[in-house]
C-alpha cells in the first residue's frame, strides 16, 4: 500500500509540474539466431546474436579445388564456393589468376568432373542429393550449358576414366538398399559401364563383379584392358587386370604362389602396355611406387629410398615424367621421377605448403597441383617440369580484417602410452597474447585409417586465435601414415587400445605448464565421433564435456544398418558381428551400452541421409546417455549426409559448438 501511495503523489506532482513521464520500459531480449528450417535442434540453448557476430570472419573462409585440365587449352576446372553462396560448385578458369566463369548452378554440391577427352566440349559430372552419396552422371554441354542425366537414380556411380581411341566414359554403379527388393540387399555387386554420354542408352556393360571393394584406375592405350584394384582391408588390396571385351580378369598381384599380404593399388599402364605402375607397402612398412613387367612379373621399385608414404601421383601421357607426392609426417611433398629410368629428378623450389592433388595436362609437361598450409585453405598452382616455372592459377579467400599469415603453424608432439608405444600428434597453440594455462580441445580424426595432417585449420582458428583454446589432433594407433604395422593396431579385438592412446595424451597434457588439464574437451567426426563417446565412457572424471559428429555409437546396429556396399569392408575393420565372440565384445565395448558413464556434457551432430553412419546411431545414443540424466545438446540436420557440405548449416552448427564449448569450459 505504501509503494502504491508513493508512486501516485509522484505522478501527480509530475502532472501538476507540467513534466511529461514515460514509465521506464524492460530491457528488450536479446536478439538470437534462429535455425534454417532444415535443422532440428534438442536441448540446444538460444543462440545468441552477437555470437554470430563475433565469428562472422571465422566462417567464410574459401580455396579452390582441382577437377580437371581442359584436354586441348590451357585452362582448368576448379570447385569453389563463390561469396554469397551456399555451396560448391564448378568454375572455368582460362588463365592464371583470371576471374573464374561458373558452370553449374546446382541446389547440391558439385565437386567432381571430368572433360570430354579429345576437344572438351562437355563434362561429365557427379552429384548426389542431401548427402545421400548416391551419385549420379550428368553431361554439362559447355556450349549450350545444358545438364542430361545419364544414370540410373536408384544405384550409386562413380566416374573412373576414358578410353584413348574414342569418347567412351567408364564408369561403376552399385545397388542401393533403399532401392533393392525388400529394403535391403544381401547380395553387392559392382558393374563397370561403358558409355558414350551423347549416347547413354547404348551403354555396355564390360563386366560384374562381387563385392563393393572394386574400382578401375587405367585402360591400356589399345583399350583392351583396364587395372584394377580390389580393396579388401587397409592392409590388404589386390590388383587385377580385367579384359574389356570379354569381361575375364586375372589377378596379377600378389600373384599366383606369393604368400605376401599387403596393399597393392593400381594406377595406369605404360604407354607400349607392357607394364603396369602400382603403389605397395610389400617391401616394407611404407607405400611405394613400384612398375609391374605384366610379361615376366618383375617389379621395379621406384621410391625405395624415402621412408614415407606415397599419397598420391600423376604422369605425363608418355610416361615420360612423373610426379609423386609423400606423406613426410604429415605434410604431402612433392617429387618428380624421369618415367623412362625412373630416376628421381631434381624438383624445382615451390611455395611452403602441403601438397595436395597433382595432376599432369594431356597435351604438355605442366603439372597442376594445390597448396593447403595454416595461412590459408587450398591454392591452385602450376609447375612446368622442362623448366622449373611455377605460376599461381588462384588466391584464397578470408573476410576483410582476417590476417591468415597471423595464423600459427602446427607443431608435431609425441607422448608414451599404456604400451611404451610412442603416439604423436599435431599441436596448435594460441597466440602470445592468452596468458596461463590454456583450455584444450583434443579433436580426432576419422576414418578409422585416417590421418591429422598439417594444413589449414578454417573455422577453428576462431578457437585458436580469439578464446585462447589449444588443439591437439592426435594421430592414435590405427592411423595411416606411420607404417603398415601402426596401421594395424587397433584392428578387431585391439580396438579399445587407441583409446587409451588418448588416455596417455591425457596424461601428457598434465605434464604440460601452458596447458588445463582440468579444461578439456573433446571431440571427432565419424570414427572420431565413436572416439569422443568412447573417451566420454571411460575418462569421464578427466574431460569436461564431447562434442560426437556423424560418429558410431554400437557397432552392431552401425554394421546391420551401414549401406550394403560399404559393411564388408567395414566387418574387416571393426570385427564380423556375425561371429558371437566378436558379436559380444563389439557390444561390450561400445559407448551406448557404457553411456550410464557419460557425465559430461555431450553435443550430438548428424546428418539425416547419412549413408555411412546412419541417424539411429546419434539418435540412440542421445535417448541413451539423456536417460542417464547427462545434458545432451542434439543438432540433426535433414539435407544433409556425412558431415554438413551447405555452409547455413555448417555455419549453425560452428555457433553450436562455439556456445557448447564456451558454457562447458567456462570461457
Amino acid at each position: 500500500m505504501q509503494r502504491y501511495l508513493t508512486t501516485t503523489l509522484f505522478l501527480a506532482a509530475a502532472a501538476l509540474a507540467g513534466c511529461a513521464y514515460s514509465p521506464v520500459s524492460p530491457p528488450a531480449p536479446a536478439a538470437v539466431f534462429a535455425p534454417n528450417a532444415n535443422l532440428f535442434t534438442q536441448g540446444i540453448p538460444p543462440i545468441p546474436q552477437t555470437l554470430v557476430d563475433r565469428v562472422a570472419n571465422y566462417t567464410d573462409f574459401r580455396g579452390h579445388t582441382f577437377v580437371d585440365w581442359h584436354p586441348q587449352q590451357r585452362q582448368m576446372v576448379v570447385a569453389h564456393r563463390k561469396a554469397g553462396d551456399t555451396l560448391a560448385q564448378l568454375y572455368l578458369i582460362k588463365s592464371p589468376l583470371a576471374t573464374p566463369e561458373q558452370l553449374t548452378n546446382a541446389t547440391e554440391p558439385v565437386t567432381s568432373a571430368t572433360f570430354e577427352p579429345r576437344n572438351g566440349g562437355y563434362l561429365v559430372f557427379e552429384r548426389s542429393s542431401g548427402g545421400n552419396e548416391a551419385a549420379q552422371l550428368f553431361r554439362l554441354d559447355l556450349a549450350s550449358r545444358q545438364t542430361t542425366l545419364l544414370t540410373n537414380p536408384d544405384e550409386r556411380h562413380n566416374t573412373l576414366t576414358w578410353l584413348h581411341g574414342r569418347s567412351e566414359l567408364l564408369y561403376t554403379s552399385q545397388p542401393l538398399d533403399r532401392t533393392a527388393q525388400g529394403g535391403r540387399r544381401t547380395e553387392v555387386t559392382t558393374t563397370f559401364w561403358l558409355m558414350d554420354p551423347l549416347q547413354p542408352q547404348a551403354r555396355r556393360k564390360v563386366a560384374e563383379l562381387p563385392g563393393g571393394g572394386w574400382w578401375g584406375t587405367g585402360v591400356s592405350r589399345d583399350d583392351r584392358q583396364l587395372a584394377l584394384t580390389r580393396y579388401l582391408s587397409a592392409n590388404e588390396s589386390q590388383v587385377w587386370v580385367l579384359d574389356m571385351q570379354s569381361g575375364e580378369r586375372r589377378q596379377v598381384l600378389p600373384a599366383a604362389g606369393e604368400s605376401v599380404k599387403a596393399a597393392h593399388f593400381s594406377r595406369d599402364f605404360s604407354p607400349d602396355g607392357k607394364a603396369l605402375f602400382f603403389t605397395s607397402n610389400r617391401a616394407g612398412e611404407f607405400s611405394e611406387a613400384m612398375r609391374l613387367n605384366l610379361g615376366s612379373g618383375a617389379i621395379d621399385r621406384i621410391s625405395a629410398h624415402i621412408p614415407w608414404d606415397v599419397a598420391g601421383g600423376s604422369a605425363t601421357e608418355d610416361a615420360s615424367w612423373i610426379a609423386l607426392q609423400f606423406n613426410v609426417d604429415g605434410r604431402d611433398e612433392l617429387r618428380l621421377f624421369n618415367g623412362r629410368t625412373l630416376q628421381e629428378m631434381p624438383t624445382p623450389k615451390i611455395p611452403n605448403g602441403s601438397v595436395g592433388s597433382t595432376d599432369f595436362h594431356r597435351a604438355q609437361p605442366e603439372l597442376a597441383f594445390s597448396l593447403n598450409s595454416a595461412q590459408g585453405p587450398s591454392q591452385l598452382w602450376t609447375l612446368d617440369v622442362t623448366n622449373g616455372r611455377v605460376e599461381q592459377w588462384t588466391q584464397a579467400y578470408a573476410p576483410p580484417g582476417v590476417d591468415m599469415t597471423r595464423f600459427v603453424e602446427q607443431e608435431i608432439v609425441r607422448w608414451k602410452s599404456f604400451d611404451g608405444r610412442t603416439i604423436s600428434g599435431l599441436l596448435s597453440q594460441p597466440p602470445a597474447q592468452f596468458k596461463g594455462k590454456r583450455p584444450v580441445l583434443i579433436d580426432i580424426h576419422g576414418g578409422p585409417e585416417g590421418q591429422a595432417k598439417i594444413g589449414f585449420m578454417n573455422r577453428y582458428n576462431y578457437f585458436l586465435n580469439e578464446l585462447g583454446i589449444a588443439i591437439v589432433q592426435p594421430n592414435v594407433r590405427g592411423s595411416s601414415g606411420f607404417g603398415k604395422t601402426f596401421l594395424t593396431l587397433d584392428d578387431g579385438m585391439k580396438r579399445e587400445d587407441s583409446v587409451k592412446d588418448i588416455g596417455a595424451l591425457l596424461d601428457w597434457i598434465a605434464t604440460q605448464p601452458n596447458l588445463d588439464a582440468s579444461r578439456v574437451m573433446v571431440s571427432g567426426g565419424s570414427y572420431g565421433g565413436y572416439m569422443s563417446l568412447a573417451v566420454s565412457t571411460h575418462y569421464a572424471d578427466r574431460i569436461a564435456g564431447a562434442i560426437d559428429t556423424v560418429g558410431i555409437s554400437n557397432f552392431v546396429t552401425f554394421l546391420n544398418n551401414t549401406e550394403s556396399y560399404r559393411r564388408d569392408l567395414r566387418r574387416v575393420e571393426y570385427g564380423d558381428e556375425r561371429d558371437p565372440a566378436m558379436r559380444a565384445f563389439l557390444e561390450r565395448i561400445s559407448p551406448l551400452t557404457n553411456a550410464h558413464k557419460i557425465t559430461k556434457p555431450l553435443l550430438v551432430i548428424q546428418g539425416k541421409n547419412d549413408p555411412r553412419v546412419p541417424v539411429t546411431e546419434a539418435e540412440q545414443m542421445v535417448e541413451r546417455a539423456r536417460a542417464n540424466g547427462t545434458p545432451v545438446w542434439y543438432l540433426r540436420a535433414d539435407n544433409e549426409g556425412h558431415g554438413f557440405a551447405r555452409k547455413e548449416n555448417a555455419d549453425f552448427r560452428f555457433y553450436t559448438v562455439v556456445r557448447f564449448m564456451e558454457t562447458v569450459l567456462k570461457l
